[in-house]
């Protein structure tokens, strides 16, 4: 052992950097250890082409939790988000949709296709927030862990609570979300088929299944339970790129005493006597350390960094299990001028500055994924563009842009044994041909673009089967449950051993929950009473 300290955390992303941080902050000795040479995980800004930056994998915010904000002190290190004047806008074969800018605009737009779809949706949006903020008051918390003993009772009963205090409608609803398709949903709620669209794409994203699977009225949910400067729901674009974000996190993290490491690849997590010894590095280093926490998705770690002897049979078994692939194709774009949409001709519109989502219909949703898990992927793809240069202008030349384009389903394994390696350019070809055939100039425009097909993303960012959110977000891989029931609450099997990424609780998004409270747990457990809590667990469950 080369060095020693309290607590080791591997991988540099977001909810590493945020775990970090408040251990650093409780006077823990802490060190950070990053495969690559930059921090920040899939939240990062890469110059792609010369003059050109962009974020290069996660590429927008919401779910950021604002206590995390507050304690990082990221506004006053410069965080800075820029809120989309609509939050999405649709092209269709004949018209256009927008959605946001206030409720009484979007009652008009979709009073449009439906006067009966414009007057059920205050009701929707309501019945939605209060869901959503059922999931806001539960994302700071532990879930109540199985064979947890006294502790988890009581927390399983206060999280219980929350429900219960909902009424009646309230917790149908609840219910509703958690198993039901976004299908199933939305057709309760409204009857045109492109405001059924306008929330189903919330559906998809990052979830590989089209919005009649069940359970993928969720996803549509996780979409909107966070804020953006106070707003609830609302998404935008932070100025300098994701990697603005994570890089404040660093030096927050830096200045309570974290040490950070790059190009510092972690192979495998060492264990004597049944609990965590340290880290063994890929350059055959090893660094001590009673707590070891797991910044990277549980695939990885459990299938690739702990010795299988160390974890028990039926633990082995579900990790085998747990599933991963969110069907996810990132790509960014270097445009010589702004897309000029035949439904809304012009190069400088407020649409230019919202997300850009190409899904007319649940049946073209349904229908790409369909494709996907037949052929890989297909030629009418659900393309999401953003274009931040239009509020960032530190990201492109004058004159010129930088796109973002978040591309659904594409199958993480391709079919046939054929490898994303001689596919990717192929594929990529059909998300621009898409968004071609609604603004005519796109193709022209582009100048260089960067392809992180699923494979990319894997071997890149190492998100297993391309997955964003490390790991499927169904209800089976949820809460208590995520990722495996009875290690819902940030430990692992093995002693010292603690998970804080995406696949915890609450899941995927830049949201910085799992790194908070995988490191009140931490901290807990080194508190005389936590000691002794966790001891009468072990009784308990024994």
């Amino acid at each position: 052992m080369t060095a020693r300290y309290d607590a080791l955390i591997i991988g540099g992303g977001h909810n590493g950097l945020v775990c970090a941080f408040y251990l650093a902050r409780a006077g823990l000795k802490v060190r950070v250890l990053e495969r690559r040479s930059v921090v920040g995980g899939a939240a990062v800004t890469e110059e792609f082409h010369p003059g050109f930056r962009n974020s290069a994998a996660s590429y927008t915010v919401s779910l950021l939790q604002p206590r995390v904000i507050a304690d990082m002190k990221l506004p006053e290190r410069g965080y800075r988000v820029i809120e989309r004047p609509v939050s999405n806008f649709f092209p269709l074969d004949n018209g256009h949709l927008m959605l946001g800018g206030g409720a009484a605009r979007t009652q008009g737009e979709f009073a449009r296709f439906s006067m009966k779809d414009a007057a059920a949706l205050p009701e929707y949006w309501d019945a939605l927030e209060r869901v959503a903020e059922l999931l806001r008051s539960m994302a700071l918390k532990t879930p109540p862990n199985a064979g947890g003993g006294i502790a988890a009772l009581l927390a399983a009963a206060a999280q219980g609570r929350e429900l219960a205090k909902m009424p009646i409608e309230g917790q149908r609803d609840a219910l509703a979300l958690f198993v039901q398709s976004a299908h199933e949903f939305l057709d309760q709620w409204f009857e045109n088929e492109h405001v059924k669209a306008s929330f189903a794409f919330d559906a998809v994203v990052g979830n590989f299944a089209g919005p009649s699977a069940p359970g993928s009225a969720y996803v549509l949910l996780h979409h909107v339970f966070g804020e953006v400067n106070g707003k609830k729901g609302a998404w935008g674009h932070p100025v300098g790129g994701m990697g603005a974000i994570t890089g404040y996190m660093a030096d927050a993290a830096r200045e309570a005493g974290v040490e950070i490491s790059l190009e510092a690849p972690v192979e495998r997590v060492l264990v004597d006597g049944g609990r965590v010894a340290g880290v063994g590095l890929a350059s055959g280093e090893e660094i001590a350390a009673g707590v070891v926490a797991a910044n990277v998705g549980p695939a990885l770690l459990y299938r690739q960094m702990v010795d299988p002897s160390d974890l028990g049979d039926d633990f082995r078994r579900r990790i085998a299990g747990f599933k991963t692939g969110s069907g996810s194709f990132r790509m960014n774009v270097a445009l010589s001028e702004l897309p000029d949409f035949i439904v809304l001709p012009g190069k400088d519109g407020e649409h230019h500055r919202s997300g850009i989502i190409i899904a007319p219909t649940m049946g073209y949703m349904d229908r790409a994924h369909e494709d996907a898990v037949r052929y890989g992927w297909s030629n009418a793809p659900v393309v999401e563009m953003t274009i931040p240069s239009t509020v960032d202008d530190s990201l492109a030349p004058p004159g010129a842009h930088v796109a973002s384009l978040f591309c659904q389903h594409f199958a993480p394994t391709l079919p046939n044994g054929r490898s994303w390696d001689d596919e990717r350019e192929a594929a990529a070809d059909d998300i621009v041909d898409t968004v071609t055939q609604y603004a005519p100039n796109f193709r022209d425009s582009i100048l260089a673009r960067q392809i992180h097909s699923p494979l990319d993303l894997e071997r890149k960012f190492g998100l297993v089967g391309g997955d964003i959110f490390h790991g499927r977000m169904s209800l089976d891989q949820l809460w208590a449950a995520r990722p495996v029931l009875g290690h819902g609450d940030y430990r692992g099997p093995i002693a010292g051993l603690y998970m804080c990424g995406a696949g915890t609780h609450p899941g995927g998004g830049v949201t910085g929950a799992p790194g908070h409270n995988a490191a009140r747990e931490i901290l807990k457990d080194r508190s005389v009473f936590g000691r002794l809590l966790r001891r009468q667990a072990r009784f308990g469950a024994s």
